[in-house]
């Protein structure tokens, strides 16, 4: 397109701004009225000592990363609309500029604030579809690391354990890149909507669609503590290395099916009791999926075992309150294990997080505890007790002890950054503040059998593992067919009560504390809502 289709200065607005309005004039003098917008950099680099103006020596390039993003701009047209594997942005230009700096200069006015200044600086030009615009940024490690493995077609688990880098963070990595537009993906078939009533008229509401789907595995029943609030002690055996080889097949045929990626969290039981515990991690890292363990102390050396293979994302620990509550509930001198063994987590750079299953008994112990970790751990949350298993001997608080139990919570967050947020009923308090909601439980507020699922050492894949939430069986019917059934539908839907609150999209109460109390989760708000506009 030539310069009479294309005025200079909307396409080279940060060079206008730059310069004297006598420079601007002589420089596009220059451009005769055959000539493309495109050769506008080149002008400037031939003639800007010839004409004696004094133009900034970073003046070339600044004109060709604008003439990148206006390039980039006409690309828009053309990028396509669906794509069935991640690709690069096919708009998407790679800069080597010899000044840093000028992608700050292009974006804000204040010139004197963002001088360039001499160095090599690479930086990405892109049309980013979701934002509607062209955008031009700094490369950073992430964004270059993302491009390579899109563009090698890298195996991300291979890859990983080649060059003992982090699987989660290379996924990391990719998410990143496709957020911002430089990489294109497909878009997830995990998708959660309901038929929601307004004015009277049934209308279809779509809501969030997550990328991530997380599948809690039980490798084992095997342990070596019996907890008076344990969820299960059914008798049930290991599963056979070459069947947990069979559901990794499983979950990888799932992920290519809904467009999703997957991280495993281990568990059981105490999941580092499963006889070939290593060659299952091996094995799961090997095949790109982030892996998390949630389990119970063990020895440095044995955790110098795991991060040879790979660091997992976070080691999840879970005490009951003080120590001598703690005790009782699962196991003479187990809090002193727990606040010996976070030191080491904390040495070999393993992310570390306390779990409490939150009681009548323990309910008031629970800050306090929170202050003894602060510093100590990465993240102290709780969940409210389901009353299934040995959890139906214990009693939880009232509604209304529960609700001044959250306020005052949400205060002490403020003050004790070990505090976090996961029992979805917090959003009611953040509404009323007038705060943005957060993810709830599993970043979608109730995720059981949606970015969520449970699978028991037999093979039976469950909603949530708090309550009986059976689904199906992983070897009788395979993960898709489960994931797709009546029930998985029924679950994911949560309760009807729900359909028409505003926070349903973050919260949906816990199902299994609605299952625990004796009634339908797929009718029944959940009994500790206290949410003034919710639905009555």
């Amino acid at each position: 397109m030539n310069i009479s289709n294309h005025h200079l200065k909307h396409i080279y607005p940060a060079c206008k701004r730059l310069l004297p309005i006598e420079a601007w004039t002589a420089l596009t003098r220059q451009m005769n009225s055959n000539a493309e917008w495109e050769s506008f950099p080149g002008v400037i680099g031939s003639l800007t000592h010839e004409l004696g103006l004094g133009l900034p020596e970073y003046l070339h390039e600044l004109a060709s990363l604008e003439a990148a993003m206006q390039s980039c701009r006409e690309t828009q047209d053309h990028l396509p609309v669906r794509v069935e594997n991640k690709i690069l942005n096919p708009g998407l230009r790679i800069l080597k500029l010899n000044w840093q700096g000028l992608t700050e200069f292009i974006k804000d006015k204040n010139t004197k604030e963002h001088e360039p200044r001499p160095g090599t600086e690479t930086v990405l030009v892109w049309f980013d579809p979701k934002r509607k615009q062209a955008r031009a940024g700094k490369a950073s490690d992430r964004n270059l690391l993302a491009l390579k493995i899109v563009a090698e077609s890298l195996h991300i688990g291979r890859t990983a354990i080649e060059h003992k880098a982090s699987v989660a963070g290379m996924h990391r990595a990719l998410d990143q890149a496709e957020n911002m537009g430089l990489v294109l993906g497909p878009r997830t078939l995990l998708a959660r909507q309901w038929d929601i009533s307004v004015d009277g008229e049934k209308s279809l509401k779509k809501f969030y669609r997550p990328k991530v789907f997380t599948l809690q595995w039980h490798i084992t029943q095997a342990c070596d503590l019996k907890c008076k609030h344990c969820y299960d002690r059914s008798s049930r055996k290991h599963m056979p290395l070459e069947q947990a080889f069979t559901v990794l097949d499983e979950l990888e045929h799932f992920c290519r099916s809904k467009n999703v990626r997957a991280k495993i969290t281990f568990t059981g039981g105490n999941p580092l009791l499963y006889p070939r515990f290593d060659d299952l991690y091996l094995e799961a890292v090997r095949r790109g999926f982030p892996v998390n363990i949630l389990g119970n102390p063990a020895s440095r050396q044995r955790m110098e075992e795991l991060t040879a293979i790979q660091t997992p994302s976070f080691y999840q620990l879970s005490l009951e309150g003080l120590p001598e509550h703690n005790d009782f509930v699962r196991q003479q001198g187990y809090f002193d294990r727990v606040m010996e063994f976070l030191p080491i987590l904390k040495d070999l750079g393993i992310r570390s997080q306390i779990m409490l299953t939150l009681t009548r008994e323990n309910m008031n112990q629970v800050l306090p505890l929170g202050e003894i970790l602060k510093g100590k751990t990465d993240i102290f949350t709780f969940n409210r007790l389901s009353a299934v298993g040995e959890g139906a001997n214990l009693l939880m608080p009232s509604a209304a002890d529960y609700q001044s139990f959250l306020r005052e919570y949400m205060r002490e967050t403020e003050k004790n950054p070990v505090l976090g947020l996961k029992d979805n009923l917090i959003n009611t308090i953040r509404d009323e503040n007038g705060c943005r909601p957060f993810g709830g439980c599993t970043g979608f507020g109730c995720g059981a059998g949606f970015n969520f699922m449970t699978l028991l050492s037999d093979g039976e894949i469950h909603a949530c593992r708090k309550f009986p939430s059976y689904m199906g069986n992983i070897f009788q019917e395979g993960m898709v067919p489960v994931y797709d059934s009546p029930a998985g539908r029924r679950y994911r839907a949560g309760s009807a009560a729900c359909r028409e609150c505003g926070l349903l999209p973050v919260c949906g109460g816990c199902q299994a504390v609605v299952y625990s109390m004796g009634l339908d989760p797929s009718r029944d708000r959940d009994p500790y809502c206290f949410y003034a506009k919710a639905p009555q």
